[in-house]
């Protein structure tokens, strides 16, 4: 099971992986960084998606709905939203959260290139990561 250093550099072994990250959503703060940031500082960049991971994370539009929770056996541990893709003209920001012992409020942030990148294969690569992610 890898840490948090280990899971950021599987991110950024995907095609047209760019930067990944693994930001706290309540506080804004990545707990580890890999690779470039869109806007050249990785702390800035974690401040802004985490103020997306957390509206979507908070508002009852993405809440499951009663029918949803009965057949899916009561309410889930973590955020009701399992990954946020964000599509830019010049690549795809995809924010999967990962469920912790904790308080489940991180999420990991890769970012990829629209040409070289992959959405499907970075969607299905970084679940697994999600769920294999040891935070220490």
């Amino acid at each position: 099971m890898p840490g948090i250093d280990e899971c950021l550099l599987e991110a950024m072994a995907l095609p047209g992986a760019r930067g990944a990250a693994l930001v706290d959503w309540s506080s804004g703060l990545a707990l580890g960084t890999a690779g470039d940031s869109p806007v050249g500082d990785h702390e800035t960049t974690a401040a802004e998606t985490a103020e997306l991971a957390r509206a979507a994370a908070e508002y009852e539009s993405f809440a499951p709905s009663e029918a949803e929770q009965i057949s899916g056996g009561g309410t889930p541990s973590g955020p009701p939203v399992e990954d946020l893709i964000v599509t830019t003209r010049t690549g795809y920001h995809v924010l999967r959260f990962v469920e912790t012992s904790f308080d489940s409020s991180v999420f990991l942030h890769l970012w990829l290139d629209r040409t070289e990148g992959n959405l499907a294969l970075a969607r299905h690569r970084l679940r697994s990561l999600a769920e294999g992610l040891v935070l220490r």
